[in-house]
C-alpha cells in the first residue's frame, strides 16, 4: 500500500517560476530516500468557502496562489525512514533559502486507500474532507464506487487517501483546515483528468448521475460543509 505525504501551502504568484524550481532540483533528494513520485498542484480554481476552503486553510493573501501538493512513497516505513534520513542529513546545516512562508504550509502523513498514486497528472480535482474515523471500511467501499462513476466519465484516475500522521502545527494543520472533530479522521484526495475540458464535462454528467447521491461521502457521515477543495494544474509532476 503506497503512503502520500500531502502538503496544502501558499506561494507568493510572484515566485511561480523560482518555486518550480526549488521543487525541481528537491526531487533527486526524495528519490534518493525513495519517493516514486512527486506533483506540485498550482491553483486554478480555488473557491472561497462559507465555513472554510483550502484559501482559509493555508491563510492565503490576495498576491498569492493555494497549492496542493504530495509526494509518494512506496509504504509508511519508507516514508519514515526518510522523515529520519532527512532531519539527520540537515541536522547543523541551514535550511535552503524558501520562496514561499513555510510557516505556513500544512503537511500529513496519508495511507492510500483507493487507486494508483502514481499516475501522471494532467488537470486536478484535489479534495479534503473529514469523516467519521469508526466509518473507513464503509467509506473507502463508497470511493471504490466513486472512483469507478468518475472514470466512467473521462477521469485518468482518482485517489483516496486516509490520514495516518497529522501533526498539529503553530499555525495550521489538516485539523484546522477542516475543522476536525475528535472523532474524525483526514481524508485527502484527488481526481486526475487529461484536461479542463474533459474535467469540465465529466462533472456535468456526473452531477447528473443518480449514482452521486447513492456514493458520495455523505453516505457514510462525512460532513460535506466542512470539505475543503480547488482544481489545480500540475507544475511539477515527477
Amino acid at each position: 500500500m503506497t503512503y502520500v505525504s500531502g502538503f496544502l501551502l501558499a506561494v507568493p504568484t510572484a515566485n511561480k517560476d523560482a518555486y518550480r524550481k526549488q521543487a525541481e532540483e528537491a526531487w533527486p533528494m526524495f528519490k534518493g530516500y525513495g519517493a516514486v513520485a512527486m506533483v506540485e498542484g498550482w491553483g486554478d480554481d480555488v473557491p472561497q468557502g462559507k465555513v472554510n476552503c483550502i484559501n482559509s486553510a493555508v491563510k492565503r493573501k490576495p498576491d498569492e496562489t493555494a497549492m496542493f501538493s504530495w509526494v509518494v512513497w512506496p509504504d509508511k516505513k519508507t516514508s519514515d525512514e526518510a522523515e529520519q534520513k532527512m532531519m539527520a542529513d540537515m541536522e547543523g546545516k541551514e535550511f535552503p533559502e524558501m520562496p514561499f512562508d513555510g510557516k505556513r504550509m500544512i503537511v500529513g502523513g496519508f495511507e492510500t486507500i483507493v487507486g494508483d498514486a502514481t499516475v501522471k497528472t494532467g488537470y486536478i480535482d484535489g479534495t479534503v474532507i473529514p469523516v467519521p474515523a469508526d466509518k473507513r471500511g464503509a467509506y473507502t467501499a463508497a470511493s471504490h464506487k466513486m472512483a469507478e462513476l468518475f472514470q466512467e466519465f473521462g477521469a485518468i484516475s482518482v485517489v483516496d487517501a486516509w490520514g495516518d500522521n497529522l501533526p498539529e502545527g503553530k499555525v495550521n494543520d489538516f485539523h484546522t483546515a477542516t475543522l476536525r472533530k475528535p472523532e474524525e479522521a483526514v481524508v485527502f484526495s484527488w481526481i486526475n483528468w487529461k484536461d479542463k475540458a474533459t474535467r469540465d464535462a465529466g462533472w456535468e454528467k456526473i452531477m447528473e448521475d443518480p449514482r452521486m447521491q447513492e456514493f458520495g461521502p455523505h453516505t457514510v457521515g462525512a460532513d460535506m460543509g466542512r470539505m475543503i477543495f480547488g482544481s489545480f494544474v500540475p507544475l511539477v509532476d515527477v
